[in-house]
């Protein structure tokens, strides 16, 4: 059984970050992974948008991620733990997680987005975020053990979660996704959202997201 852990970040992410915090990619996804042939689609495809908080709020803050990526690693033990407890709690925003393997890594990225997506269409949105995050906290151990390992307490299968993973079998979705992002300009990760007003930040922290989400909540 993998241990839950909220391990050390990657040394990755002791690295100087830039203008732009986070990890970069964007190009298409044949030029990113080589990938000729693509799963044959399951049942349910493709799947809705990821979503927590108030679906009707003023106020939407869409986050774009990779799961290989150590930046979202960052991002989602430091930064998203404080926006759901600050706004997801009372329902002040409308939050949606987006898919977007730059890929970091050509088998993680890819597989580990599979196996998310197989607990939100078996499990529902709100487990979908739950196992997100133990994505996240597991970084430097993903694969096919741990995908279905992670699934413990969730109203889902963890063979279920393997097997969609290793065959990859909502890549339609999450290549959909990512393609979507292309067309909105997300060209690394994480990027962020409030009310379509890009973040912008220097390195991965709350006060950029909070400033933002406080604007546009003045705004409405």
């Amino acid at each position: 059984m993998t241990r839950f852990t909220r391990r050390g970040l990657l040394s990755a992410t002791t690295v100087a970050l830039g203008a732009i915090a986070g990890c970069s990619g964007g190009s298409s996804e044949e030029e990113s992974t080589g990938t000729t042939e693509t799963p044959t689609p399951i049942p349910g495809q493709p799947l809705s948008t990821p979503v927590a908080g108030d679906p009707e709020a003023d106020v939407t803050v869409a986050v774009y991620e990779d799961y290989a990526c150590p930046h979202c690693a960052t991002y989602s033990e430091s930064v998203y733990p404080q926006v759901r407890d600050e706004y997801l709690t009372d329902g002040t925003i409308r939050y949606e997680f987006h898919d977007f393997p730059i890929p970091v890594n050509d088998i993680v990225s890819w597989q580990a987005a599979s196996a998310a997506r197989a607990v939100q269409d078996n499990a529902g949105d709100e487990a979908f975020f739950t196992y997100s995050e133990r994505l996240f906290a597991n970084q430097n151990q993903l694969g096919p053990d741990t995908y279905a390992d992670l699934t413990e307490g969730l109203d889902v299968d963890g063979e279920t979660v393997r097997a969609a993973a290793t065959g990859e079998l909502y890549r339609p979705t999450v290549s959909g996704d990512r393609e979507a992002g292309i067309d909105r300009g997300v060209e690394g990760t994480p990027t962020m959202f409030v009310n379509d007003e890009r973040v912008e930040w220097s390195e991965i922290a709350y006060e950029p997201v909070q400033s933002a989400i406080e604007a546009a909540r003045s705004d409405g």
